[in-house]
């Protein structure tokens, strides 16, 4: 079993844990925030910054504490951050929805629930909790899945970053004429990072769909070696969580255009 199929089989386990009634959900969506539309903030700037809160990750282990998640979240929306990613992922990357609902009562900035979107159960619970954006992971799901949760998700008005890593995932990403891809440079198999993968494939994204560069930026070469390939963004998530002053590395990131 690969780390990612690790990974999502205790989200499912997960799930199964927490899930609610179908009438309690559908009440949950109808209250939940009206969604901030991640694209519009994401344009604003020539070259935008996806921060992340995130405790820990299956290749490093635990990263940062990160007591009052809100409090680094509204750190990073002053520094500039167009959207504010939380992982919600439990036993690999130590996060929560109460991360993520601590949060979403904090700022007004787009929010992404970074978590492994297997189901439409799982699409429609990010939208009871008042996500603006969701994972689609290439890797982890059929062609039919990821045309299914990618329409359930735009149905409740929320945008996908569908993720891939390699030439055959973009193939099959574009096939459902996605808005929004992200090129991650970790293997999410082996773990293993290789910023080429921006280099290789970001230049072979259509130009109207919006691109972001994943994983592996701990600098500013990182950032504009992304840029470089045609990043429009870039999430950084790690190097934010463990910088000292992680509002002068967004400052820093955003300087770059």
């Amino acid at each position: 079993m690969s780390v990612l199929d690790s990974i999502v089989s205790g989200v499912l386990i997960d799930q199964k844990n927490r899930e609610i009634s179908e009438a309690e959900l559908h009440d949950k969506i109808k209250s939940a925030p009206a969604v901030r539309d991640p694209l519009v903030s994401l344009r604003q700037n020539k070259f935008s910054v996806i921060a992340e809160v995130k405790r820990s990750s299956p290749s490093k282990g635990a990263l940062a504490p990160i007591a009052h998640p809100e409090t680094l979240a509204q750190r990073y929306v002053d520094a500039g951050a167009s959207v504010v990613s939380v992982l919600t992922e439990e036993r690999r990357f130590s996060g929560s929805l109460k991360d993520f609902n601590q949060v979403r009562a904090a700022i007004r900035a787009p929010m992404l629930r970074k978590d492994f979107m297997v189901n439409d159960y799982l699409i429609r619970e990010s939208r009871a909790h008042g996500a603006d954006l969701i994972l689609l992971i290439v890797a982890a799901l059929s062609d039919s899945q990821l045309a299914e949760l990618y329409q359930v998700a735009q149905n409740l008005g929320m945008r996908c970053l569908v993720e891939v890593h390699d030439e055959q995932e973009l193939e099959r990403a574009i096939a459902i004429n996605p808005e929004i891809v992200g090129i991650n440079a970790r293997n999410l198999h082996s773990l293993e990072v290789d910023l080429g993968a921006f280099d290789n494939l970001i230049p072979k994204i259509p130009h109207h769909i919006y691109k972001v560069a994943e994983s592996g930026i701990f600098s500013i070469d990182d950032a504009k070696r992304a840029q470089s390939a045609g990043a429009d963004a870039i999430l950084v998530g790690e190097a934010l969580v463990r910088a000292e002053d992680p509002r002068s590395m967004i400052e820093r990131f955003m300087e770059i255009s």
